[in-house]
């Protein structure tokens, strides 16, 4: 492998980037520890972090124990198999992706190559935190602007706050925690809005749940912004988030920008080798859409039936009010060895729960009966 040769400014900018994030590691990391408290027993009931119960499929789950035969040797041919088998998906070049350590690697490589002290980053309140984190990392500004009535990121409310000074806006289309979407005439009016000189970062990580006609991807749009990105994650429908990949889309300039982030050697031979065996099985999306969107379409009808309130979700994951802080609510939901998720500080009387298998919502929904009664 040949490496990038770095003069002194760029050799000395990319160690004030690693000593900054070292830095901020313990406080990222304390957000991270809020959904995985340490010292639960191995048979909890994880409904915290969105994560697929069903795991890998088959095929994946072959590959990874085959991919012990390569363990000894860096993955390069993997990586350019399944780079290639992505470009071939969404029918851009391979010149136009770029692999990370989960769709997360994807985000603080974005936040690293747009942002700087002085920039701004444009998010929703709340969304997935991990922009916003990162950006203080890079001593940027994080203005978060707040979801509409309907729990809706605020789209034309986000593109007004947009200055000569932005340098990435953040859309979780479908959002985390709330489970909603803006549908694809919204977004596209949002990146026409949205200044050229900013970075528009989409992030897809629940794309493959939504089933309603008025959501598009964006990654079509690609040839339409060159400022757009969009991230990708193999940990949700594709079950792998302990395997760690995800990915990044865009035209080549941008993945160029990224790609300079991103750790080299970032995958491993075995989560490639569970992926490409993914992206080669045609029931692996359909069966984890109808198992999870079926079970999370039950426990919506068991919360209307007893009058609860809750989040219409495009997700694998729902909100329900609470009407209460959560806080202690988790808290007694741990005690019956039920994971649920964090608290959000600009919902915190609404609780996330994970759709996990039908008896484990049922567990669930028998614990919030006598948690917080109708």
């Amino acid at each position: 492998m040949i490496l990038p040769s770095l003069s002194r400014r760029q050799f000395g900018d990319l160690a004030a980037k690693s000593l900054a994030l070292a830095l901020a590691a313990p406080a990222l990391a304390g957000e991270a520890a809020a959904s995985l408290p340490l010292g639960v027993p191995d048979d909890a009931i994880q409904l915290n972090a969105n994560e697929n119960p069903y795991g890998p499929c088959p095929r994946a789950l072959a590959a990874i124990s085959r991919a012990e035969t390569i363990a000894s040797r860096y993955p390069e041919a993997a990586i350019e198999r399944v780079t290639a088998t992505l470009a071939r998906l969404h029918a851009v070049g391979r010149e136009q992706i770029a692999l990370g350590c989960g769709s997360t690697e994807i985000l603080r490589a974005a936040d690293a190559a747009f942002l700087a002290p002085g920039k701004n980053v444009v998010v929703a309140e709340p969304t997935f935190e991990a922009v916003a984190g990162f950006a203080r990392v890079f001593r940027a500004e994080t203005r978060k602007i707040p979801v509409t009535r309907d729990f809706r990121s605020d789209l034309r409310a986000m593109a007004a706050a947009c200055d000569a000074n932005t340098g990435l806006v953040y859309l979780c289309n479908p959002n985390n925690p709330t489970g909603t979407i803006n549908t694809g005439a919204e977004v596209a009016a949002f990146l026409h809005a949205v200044p050229k000189h900013a970075v528009v970062l989409v992030d897809e990580a629940y794309f493959h749940f939504v089933e309603t006609p008025d959501y598009a991807s964006v990654i079509p749009w690609l040839p339409r912004f060159p400022n757009l990105l969009i991230a990708r994650t193999f940990s949700k429908v594709y079950g792998l988030a302990g395997m760690r990949l995800g990915y990044g889309v865009a035209q080549p300039d941008l993945i160029r920008a990224l790609r300079a982030q991103l750790l080299w050697d970032n995958t491993n031979a075995a989560v490639l080798a569970a992926a490409q065996a993914s992206l080669e099985d045609p029931d692996v999306v359909p069966r984890n859409r109808r198992l999870l969107n079926g079970t999370r379409d039950w426990l919506c009808a068991e919360l209307h039936r007893e009058g609860r309130r809750y989040i219409p979700s495009h997700t694998n994951f729902v909100m329900i009010s609470l009407d209460r802080d959560v806080a202690p609510i988790i808290g007694q939901f741990r005690a019956r060895n039920i994971l649920v998720g964090r608290k959000f500080p600009s919902l915190p009387d609404w609780l996330r729960v994970s759709i996990g298998t039908r008896p484990q919502m049922q567990a669930f929904l028998t614990a919030l009966r006598q948690i917080a009664p109708a």
